[in-house]
């Protein structure tokens, strides 16, 4: 296949990680080498894409259509999703069909990249979405998977810690509502992780509309997963009318409608926001950062 076109990275990526990106110097021919050792024809690469991987639409020796994900990631992350992807078999999600962890490679089926529940009616969208997470929630058997409680406790080291003096107050509240549901642990499901809206594809197959895409894979309680699907259109739910009334009957609904528990996620609700926004903070983004505390207030 040495006459395949070269592979080009989309802008946004390359301006999230830097031109000088060490990664991004070894991306075309990574590509190039997987699309001759995995038997690909490279139809085009996905713009804009995602800020730490790139997506090509691709097809297999047998002319079926599928999806290259690069990552721009150790191998332990990857490694973590396509062993999600495997354990899910498509049920709920885009299914795996190789993976090279090393190379920061997924192979997946093809969905509707261009289509996300993010197009449908929000109350169309998370009846969707919830019907989708819900077929998620699995046993993990035994598993490489970091556990909740692990993964906020890094958090609570690398972000938290460094969290600016004035949103302390927040960051106590969301750290006392952490330490009291790690006391009391609902069941330990598989979870997505990044949940929301915006990860849920369109696809054609008959087991599913909608599939799940991008774990970033944990063993916990629901309610940790459905938290960050509380916030979603957070800039819509802003500007909108009697907001804070709204955040909390979107807990209730959520909740009530899984059959969770409503104080676990609003608990989970009020420390995820307030851990993304003092992130958000950080990284010098505090626009996004504010907002998302003042989401957390209204918990």
């Amino acid at each position: 296949m040495a006459d395949l076109p070269r592979y080009e990275p989309p802008q946004r990526l390359v301006r999230t990680l830097g031109p000088g990106h060490p990664w991004l110097a070894r991306l075309p021919e990574l590509a190039e080498r997987l699309l001759n050792d995995w038997e690909l024809t490279l139809e085009r690469v996905v713009a804009p894409g995602g800020r730490e991987s790139t997506v090509a639409l691709v097809h297999r020796a047998d002319g079926t259509p599928a999806a290259l994900k690069l990552l721009a990631a150790d191998e332990r992350p990857v490694a973590d999703e396509a062993a999600a992807l495997r354990h899910w078999d498509g049920l709920g999600a885009v299914r795996l069909l190789r993976a090279d962890p090393r190379a920061g490679a997924l192979l997946l089926e093809r969905l509707h990249g261009e289509t996300s529940l993010r197009s449908l009616p929000d109350a169309k969208a998370t009846l969707e979405a919830m019907s989708t997470v819900r077929r998620l929630w699995v046993p993990p058997g035994e598993h490489p998977f970091t556990t909740v409680a692990d993964h906020t406790g890094a958090q609570v080291d690398r972000v938290l810690g460094a969290a600016p003096e004035e949103v302390r107050p927040l960051v106590r509240e969301a750290l006392a509502a952490r330490e009291e549901l790690l006391g009391t642990p609902g069941p330990g499901v598989l979870l997505h992780g990044d949940f929301r809206q915006g990860v849920v594809l369109a696809a054609d197959d008959p087991r599913a509309q909608w599939l799940a895409v991008g774990p970033q894979p944990l063993v916990g309680e629901p309610e940790y997963d459905l938290a960050r699907l509380v916030r979603d259109r957070l800039h819509d739910l802003m500007a909108s009318p009697g907001a804070p009334a709204q955040v909390r009957r979107r807990i209730r609904k959520l909740a009530d409608s899984l059959d969770l528990d409503r104080e676990r996620l609003r608990g989970w609700t009020l420390y995820r926001a307030v851990e993304s926004g003092v992130r958000q903070l950080l990284t010098g983004d505090r626009e996004d950062g504010e907002m998302l505390l003042e989401f957390a207030g209204w918990v």
